[in-house]
């Protein structure tokens, strides 16, 4: 007598269970289901063994062998394809000269194999099927017999409409060899499908067996957990490794050199592999627990299985869990509604998972995170979504259509029913799935919305600073990663949303309490088409374009295959410039742009306005919030001194006061020539529109400028031609306006910081200053008089803190960009 057993499935089903291991190397009970099949068989006298492998089989054979530890003789056979399960069997015909029993590797059964083959051999069968009785048969192969336990019929994986039967056919065969002729070489063959009824439609007999006992094909995670219930109240025995010691409310089997922590308590059955740790006051009840595991003190861990070299943190509350090999959870895990971690993920602390979710393989999870749904493709959960307005993460990956979905429910459920908002994108076709899915979403919350298409962003936010809708959102591929798509959300005016309404859409979505709206409420979807004209009439109202039309300016313009293409020409046009334009179409894989294509998009201007004699070169960001400046010289303008310009040229051309607004940390060598212009300076994020419109002109360092003639919103199309009406004004070139402003020295750092450590930093900075003059506004100036200043922030959302350091001299700002440097490197070594 020999045996097969099939152990060549991907268990698909079981993800991500089998993401590291095959679905018969799954632990139960500490040891591998298939031991259990292995087990049996040595039990019931059969010792020549064939295993079928073909998904992961190096790990079935580095723990089994030559089967010389069990005391059995083992072969592995590894079909090239998948044959079905005959057509496997078949693949074995070579050591398979006699009667044998084929199993599955993934079966948990205490069904007795010599009861099974001593019926085979009474009814002298050349073919005999297992059977058992469930209530749920549908998953299965149905199987009816007649008095005599002969097949009549049978059925696989049937609907309700067609069972005839709950016996059920359990994968557990007896075979006479020559049974083996029916099956052909090098075909897909099933025993159901295909073998039987060529063997019954060839007149030969099949005999059914009733198997008494317990018997669970773990098919899903959650037949797997339920087989651990079932094991756990008695339902089948298996011999279960370790020294049973029995407790007040229960027994713990322990392997070998377990600690256990004072005052840890095991209550049901409890079983601890070889070299488990057990905290202070742990909880144990009704676990398996593989060797090597961790557990911290204080915590409590029910109904659930832990592969080996698990870590859990302090005072945890785990509840009807499975975590796989080596998954670490930080402190004041909560789960209590049962969760599935795959190999090697790391959990931080606090975090919570919300329900029943499944997290695949080495996947990071932020400390406070709530895990609300199954985490597949991405490789990290945030606990936050929002950074700065904005939602951000790898197209149809973490940024999914489900995900869309869910977001565009959590931003309605935040607005009134019935109310409207502004919809917008570029023309990538990631934003395009992605915004049809958030809008479904959307419209389920009884919120109507305005559907603008592809336009540039400038245009969008200037719509919603008019009146008819309550928000905006806007979604685009990422300006510097191809692989990304951000979704960017405003309120009415225009501006990014703040954080308060960011949480509240956060704390909607990761709990999914979202509003449904009653089937006659749902939104509907309304069409905006002269949104461009209305845009293009405002901006035309706010310039002085006669006069700008009287310099005739040469300009030399890179649109960047972006969303302006539509707009700007147009009213480049109507200002009476010579312009040329470069990158006026649209292509997909030219919306993203690397640092490297952006330099050289501005090499490109700079050569070409000073071949071409022009007056200023432009570089129009894709989706037209962002601007670079090229001189007449052909000279890129930094960032800060690119907003010194600006400065320069406003205090030059006005007629009156006027008033900007800059970041903390911009450069202040201007600050003492400009007559006509005062400056405020501050945080510039979170800022509200009725605030902002206090103010002519809001400059960053970003290449983002808003001239507020025109709404509050960033808009590089109409910053460009406001400066061209301030240089018709003055009528001075590019240059010559350079040359007013005093030389100095600016440079912008970012050191890498852990997010831990970023408060420790920012205690040494004030420590630092307590000496000095000192500013706290949006992070920690120091002013060092003559040497100039240095300004540290940290980073809002990334691991970094960001230093300026501003001097008249070029030495003295190096030197003090040298000094608080190797400062903030001290202070992170001394935390290190």
């Amino acid at each position: 007598m020999k045996a097969v057993v099939m152990a060549g499935g991907f268990g698909t089903r079981i993800q991500p269970l089998t993401s590291s291991v095959p679905k018969p190397m799954i632990p139960v009970m500490n040891k591998p289901m298939m031991e259990y099949i292995i087990d049996s068989l040595k039990n019931a006298g059969i010792v020549d063994i064939v295993i079928l492998l073909y998904f992961k089989p190096e790990v079935i054979k580095n723990y089994f062998g030559d089967g010389s530890s069990k005391g059995v003789n083992i072969r592995y056979v590894q079909p090239d394809d998948d044959y079905g399960t005959a057509g496997a069997v078949k693949k074995a015909e070579a050591y398979l000269d006699e009667r044998f029993i084929v199993v599955s590797g993934d079966l948990i059964t205490d069904f007795s194999i010599q009861e099974i083959i001593g019926y085979h051999d009474f009814k002298q069968s050349k073919a005999t099927i297992t059977l058992t009785s469930v209530p749920d048969p549908l998953q299965f192969g149905v199987v009816i017999t007649d008095k005599e336990g002969q097949i009549v019929r049978f059925l696989e994986k049937p609907g309700w409409g067609e069972v005839f039967s709950d016996t059920i056919n359990t994968g557990i065969y007896v075979f006479e060899p020559e049974v083996l002729k029916y099956i052909p070489d090098n075909s897909n063959f099933d025993f159901s499908k295909d073998l039987f009824p060529k063997l019954m439609g060839g007149g030969t007999k099949i005999y059914g067996y009733n198997a008494k006992g317990y018997w669970r094909d773990v098919g899903n995670p959650d037949s797997y957990r339920a087989a651990l219930q079932d094991i756990l109240a008695g339902e089948v025995e298996l011999p279960l490794s370790g020294t049973p010691n029995e407790q007040d409310n229960g027994i713990c089997y322990m392997g070998k050199d377990v600690e256990v922590g004072e005052g840890a308590v095991f209550e049901g059955l409890v079983l601890l592999g070889d070299g488990c740790v057990i905290g202070k006051n742990a909880k144990i009840k009704d676990t398996v627990i593989g060797s090597g595991c961790t557990i911290g003190d204080d915590t409590s861990v029910e109904s659930s299985i832990l592969w080996e070299n698990v870590e859990t943190g302090y005072a945890c509350n785990i509840k009807n869990a499975v975590l796989c090999n080596g998954v670490k959870l930080g402190k004041k895990v909560l789960g209590e509604s049962g969760f599935i971690i795959a190999q090697d993920t790391e959990v931080g602390n606090y975090v919570i998972f919300e329900k029943d979710v499944m997290v695949w393989p080495n996947k990071q999870i932020e400390e406070s995170s709530i895990v609300s749904s199954n985490l597949i493709w991405g490789d990290k959960w945030k606990k936050s979504i929002f950074e700065g307005g904005k939602v951000s993460a790898r197209t149809n990956v973490e940024m999914s259509p489900e995900l869309a979905a869910k977001l565009g429910s959590a931003f309605g459920s935040q607005l009134p029913a019935g109310s409207r908002v502004l919809l917008s994108r570029d023309y990538h076709r990631g934003s395009r799935m992605l915004k049809r899915c958030f809008l479904g979403g959307l419209l389920s919350t009884g919120v109507n919305a305005t559907d603008v298409r592809m336009s540039p962003l400038p245009v969008m936010t200037h719509k919603l600073s008019t009146f008819g809708e309550v928000a905006g959102v806007y979604f685009r591929q990422s300006q510097t990663d191809s692989t990304h798509t951000e979704i960017l959300f405003f309120d009415e005016h225009g501006t990014p949303i703040d954080s308060n309404f960011e949480k509240n859409i956060e704390r909607v979505f990761f709990r999914e309490n979202f509003r449904r709206a009653s089937h006659e409420e749902i939104g509907e979807i309304y069409e905006q088409p002269m949104v461009k004209e209305f845009y293009r009439e405002s901006f035309m109202r706010n310039i002085d374009i006669s006069l700008v039309k009287t310099r005739r300016f040469k300009l030399v313009v890179d649109l960047m295959n972006g969303t302006t293409d539509n707009v700007y020409p147009e009213i480049l046009n109507k200002t009476g410039t010579d312009s040329v334009i470069l990158n006026a179409y649209q292509d997909e894989k030219k919306l993203s742009k690397t640092i490297h294509q952006l330099a050289t998009s501005i090499k490109e201007v700079s050569e070409i306005v000073k071949v071409m004699e022009a007056d200023l070169g432009f570089v129009v960001y894709p989706h037209g919030e962002r601007l670079n400046i090229i001189t007449n010289e052909g000279k890129s303008l930094r960032s800060d001194r690119a907003l010194m310009f600006i400065l320069k040229i406003m205090d030059l051309s006005a007629k009156k006061k006027m008033k900007v607004y800059l970041p903390a940390y911009a450069p202040t060598v201007m600050d003492s020539e400009l007559k006509s212009i005062d400056i405020v300076r501050g945080k510039i994020s979170g800022l509200k529109s009725e605030y902002l419109r206090n103010f002519d002109f809001v400059g960053s360092l970003g290449n983002s400028y808003m001239f507020t003639d025109n709404g509050t919103n960033t808009d590089s199309m109409f910053a460009s031609v406001k400066i061209l009406e301030l240089l018709a004004k003055v009528n001075i070139s590019v240059s010559d306006i350079m040359k007013l402003i005093p030389s100095y020295y600016f440079v912008h750092n970012v050191i890498n910081c852990p997010l831990e450590l970023k408060g420790f930093l920012m205690r040494k900075m004030s420590e630092e200053a307590m000496d000095k003059e000192a500013s706290f506004l949006d992070g920690i100036k120091i002013m060092l008089g003559a040497m100039g200043w240095v300004h540290m922030v940290p980073d809002q959302y990334s691991a970094n803190v960001h230093v300026y350091v501003e001097s008249m001299s070029e030495a003295d700002g190096k030197a003090l960009q040298d000094e608080y440097i190797d400062k903030i490197q001290s202070w992170l070594e001394e935390q290190s």
